[in-house]
């Protein structure tokens, strides 16, 4: 086994990052080498993704990147795209998945085709941004090719155009039982099979760079290998677990909750229950349910002016808990807008004391963000029949000592907390496992417990005030 660096490219839903990551024997290694803002521009009533911009700055990360890389990989958040005409040439910035087009879609999609034959065909769970309601409510007249958003990047890199399965298993295209585009759905939708790309799996070649951005980039020959695109997909696999019995959240503007499967669970309790079954590495399922996540602290932060938030946290630690609690996943709280005024809000409706200072809303947040924590894993849970021991929480969440306190405390499991750049490591990992610098993903799991910083959290045992609280917010009987 040598040692070798790879890029990492990874796009969160409000910030991206290129990384340099070096692997080797006991060496598990990342040093950012640009990070950048994602942020969403509103045109003619629209809300797109600045993809320009983003790509942009891919190539300012690529040409800060050291000699000698040994490939690149992307990956970003799931279900939105671009669609390239005959030519190749994009025909639009991507439509942000917080846009209001896809209202009521999901609604008259669900009542023609009906839930079961959905979700036995795809297995996700029913959100109104999935790919599928998006295509349905786009122009497709002339368009050619799909790409969702680290595939569109990659082909802007090298020229090859594919579909990486982890991200297109977030579509609601992918047949959840053999990982193959769904022609039967396709069809009763009305959608065009021919613009879905091939697939490809983590771990596969995509190509070398284009001689243009070779030379714009100084790396000539460097190849893009094809990661666990879609973020989770890499953070679940940078997950530090051994064995099986464990549980992650991978937190950051979502938590995405849940367990790790051999096969996907398309049970009518499991449809009932809105759990989704999207592809992992190595053909595993990640069997999780969204929920709504730092996303309520976000965008109450830039209501606020983006005050200290290590002060606020400090703070909102000190003020009562479980007094005002909200439903996170209530769809008012998907746009953007006054967070604030909406918590309040929502708190007034379901009988809850409005909280009275920032502090106060912030912990609102989290210790409604704990109880939705502990509801999905006790779901996920009894679901899939994994008997979970503990939890991981990677992801810019980890780094919230409030939050993974409060859901060791809900959840009544102990957390483990961190890696914070889960995503950035498990995307370097598929490239190290592809040139055989690691093993198995057992093994890259391993190298991750052993050479990342974490924080363990062990639950305070009061149960019976963690349930009094969710029977009260509506998430137990």
């Amino acid at each position: 086994m040598r040692e070798a660096t790879f890029a990492a490219v990874d796009l969160g839903a409000s910030s991206g990052r290129v990384m340099a990551g070096r692997v080797g024997p006991g060496t598990l290694v990342l040093d950012e080498i640009r990070r950048f803002p994602n942020r969403p521009v509103r045109v003619g009533g629209t809300l797109h993704w600045d993809i320009l911009g983003l790509y942009g700055n891919v190539l300012d990360g690529l040409r800060a990147a050291p000699p000698g890389l040994a490939s690149v990989g992307i990956d970003s958040w799931a279900v939105d795209y671009g669609l390239l005409d005959a030519d190749g040439r994009l025909l639009g910035n991507p439509v942000h998945y917080r846009d209001a087009r896809t209202d009521g879609v999901m609604d008259r999609v669900r009542a023609e085709l009906g839930d079961d034959l959905l979700y036995q065909a795809s297995g996700l769970q029913f959100l109104p941004f999935n790919t599928v309601y998006q295509l349905l409510a786009d122009d497709l007249s002339r368009a050619s090719t799909l790409l969702l958003v680290p595939d569109l990047l990659a082909y802007w890199l090298t020229g090859e155009a594919g579909a990486e399965r982890t991200n297109a298993s977030t579509t609601g295209l992918l047949d959840v039982r053999d990982g193959t585009w769904s022609r039967d759905l396709l069809a009763r939708l009305g959608l065009p099979a021919a613009m879905l790309p091939p697939l490809r799996d983590p771990g596969s070649a995509v190509g070398a760079l284009r001689p243009d951005v070779a030379a714009e980039t100084g790396h000539g020959g460097l190849r893009v290998t094809a990661v666990g695109s879609h973020d989770t997909a890499s953070a679940v696999a940078a997950v530090p677990a051994a064995g099986d019995r464990f549980a992650y959240i991978s937190c950051g503007t979502w938590s995405l909750v849940g367990v790790e499967l051999d096969a996907p669970v398309l049970t009518e309790a499991s449809r009932k229950a809105n759990f989704t079954n999207e592809g992992g590495v190595d053909g595993t399922v990640r069997y999780l349910r969204n929920v709504m996540g730092l996303w309520l602290l976000q965008e109450s932060l830039r209501a606020w002016g983006d005050p200290d938030l290590p002060a606020l946290l400090a703070e909102a630690a000190r003020v009562p808990g479980l007094r005002s609690l909200i439903d996170p996943d209530d769809p008012g709280f998907l746009p953007p807008g006054d967070m604030p005024s909406r918590i309040a809000a929502h708190c007034r409706r379901r009988g809850f004391p409005e909280p009275e200072t920032r502090a106060g809303t912030v912990r609102c947040i989290m210790d409604s963000l704990a109880l939705a924590h502990r509801a999905t894993l006790r779901r996920a849970a009894s679901l899939s029949g994994v008997d979970i021991a503990v939890v991981h929480l990677v992801g810019g969440g980890s780094r919230n000592d409030l939050l993974c306190r409060l859901t060791a405390d809900a959840s009544g499991l102990p957390v483990v907390a961190g890696p914070v750049e889960a995503t950035a490591l498990g995307n370097v990992l598929a490239q190290a496992r592809a040139q055989g610098v690691v093993g198995d993903l057992a093994e890259a799991r391993a190298l991750v417990a052993a050479t990342q910083d974490v924080r363990r959290y062990t639950p305070s045992g009061d149960e019976a005030r963690w349930r009094e609280a969710a029977v009260r917010l509506g998430l137990e009987t």
